[in-house]
């Protein structure tokens, strides 16, 4: 009796993440505020998290944390990311674009700040945000470590993202599928724009310089294990995403996701709960395939985009070309949104620039939300529609996803009487049927 009783001891210790409860069957107070969120039942949710197909990223130590699920069958997730760089280093700014995304309901921040000692930005944020919170621990590496990228060992790497995980993120973006497999096919089959992961292009260097595997594939079930101890949601990179529509689906793409299905793999044996990251830059007619290979080779994972941006060619409305390219990868199977806003490609964005971006990515994950069928997505929708004929003008500026702007346009030219606005004024179609309709008379004419 007593040594049950110690194995049943151990067993429940060795319980630590949303996977393991899951799998012990255990419904736990994150699946059920999931399955209140996305209006499932909290058994779905468990069986959905235990399977690997949903992902609550919830760190032990994120006790501000408002826990969303990530995965099949659940609302199309938006992350913004936002971070003190170098060449433009304003905390301040940083903090108002945790403000703005905060505000408009972004589910997910990640903190890709590269400049100085990033720590106490990177706790501030964990404690402040009821949004889950993501980061690049190789990012991270040089100055916290302050070392040269060359000098830098496998586990220094490994204590980075160890500082990451007992500082409380919930996610870490680890490139561990481009191994030496990966950067073979690259270098046979080339590319137009090469690598533009910013972790993979400096994992890479790394690579090529010391002559090493990749640290964090060679070295990948300390990872696990120092993310297991946290419960912290490993975010597979795509370290070999497509920077140009030419490079698209291409052999070192493909590549390194068939490596990543491996590692999912081993990830859920290691009761870490996974996402991948995929693409990037891609043409429309290439990406709905793109969701159906990669939830093929991952097993079901759940899938976490950039964009796709589906042309190059609009710098300062990339936020545009991303989120068509979004909600095309939504409605075919992308589970995660990464936003991107205007300045990308073009210099670091400000607050305004996030709105912008957080706005268009946001629209791009319902519109995905509607064509995927997801419970409840044409609620409000329905309810906006009431509202417009209704010329309930509170309500529709409440249901708007960014509810400012619409407000802003509307007040700036007020029309001349509530039941309209002055694109049509007295001959707008919803108030001339709503006068008919009503048995009113109505007058088209002009007035002297």
């Amino acid at each position: 009796m007593g040594s049950s009783s110690a194995a049943e001891a151990t067993a429940a210790k060795n319980l630590i993440t949303q996977i393991d409860y899951a799998r012990a069957g255990i419904i736990t107070p994150q699946m059920e505020v999931v399955a209140r969120k996305e209006g499932r039942t909290p058994e779905n949710i468990r069986q959905g998290v235990a399977s690997g197909v949903i992902a609550i990223p919830a760190n032990i130590h994120h006790t501000s944390l408002d826990p969303e699920g990530v995965g099949d069958g659940l609302r199309t997730k938006v992350n913004v990311n936002l971070g003190i760089s170098g060449d433009l280093a304003d905390e301040a700014e940083e903090w108002r674009k945790v403000d703005v995304a905060l505000e408009l309901g972004a589910e997910a921040i990640m903190d890709l700040s590269n400049h100085g000692k990033t720590q106490a930005f990177r706790t501030k944020l964990v404690e402040k945000s009821p949004a889950m919170i993501g980061t690049v621990p190789m990012y991270d590496a040089i100055g916290y470590l302050e070392k040269a990228l060359v000098s830098i060992t496998p586990q220094d790497f490994l204590e980075v993202i160890r500082r990451h995980a007992e500082d409380g993120v919930d996610f870490v973006t680890v490139h561990a599928g481009m191994n030496r497999r990966v950067i073979e096919s690259f270098k046979e089959t080339g590319r137009l724009m090469n690598i533009v992961s910013r972790g993979g292009s400096l994992i890479f260097a790394w690579m090529e310089v010391t002559g090493n595997e990749n640290p964090f594939y060679e070295y990948y079930d300390q990872v696990l294990e120092i993310l297991h101890e946290h419960d912290v949601t490993i975010s597979i990179g795509d370290a070999m995403r497509p920077g140009a529509g030419y490079d698209a689906t291409d052999a070192g793409q493909i590549a390194e996701l068939i490596e990543i299905g491996k590692l999912t793999k081993r990830a859920w044996d290691a009761g870490v709960q996974v996402m991948v990251e995929g693409p990037g830059h891609m043409a429309m007619d290439e990406i709905a395939a793109n969701m159906k290979i990669q939830k093929r080779l991952c097993h079901n994972a759940p899938f976490y985009v950039l964009g796709p941006l589906v042309t190059d060619i609009a710098p300062g409305y990339d936020h545009i070309t991303s989120a068509i390219g979004g909600a095309i990868a939504g409605a075919a199977g992308a589970d995660f949104l990464c936003y991107v806003t205007p300045a990308e490609h073009l210099r670091l964005p400000d607050a305004a620039d996030v709105r912008e971006g957080l706005v268009a990515t946001k629209i791009a994950a319902h519109a995905a939300d509607i064509a995927k069928g997801v419970p409840g997505a044409r609620e409000r929708d329905n309810r906006m529609s009431d509202a417009r004929r209704r010329f309930d003008w509170e309500q529709m500026f409440a249901l708007a996803i960014d509810p400012v702007k619409p407000r802003q346009y509307f007040e700036s030219a007020p029309p001349s009487n509530e039941d309209s606005c002055t694109m049509c004024g007295k001959m707008c179609a919803v108030r001339t049927v709503n006068q008919i309709m009503d048995d009113l008379t109505i007058d088209l004419g002009y007035e002297e």
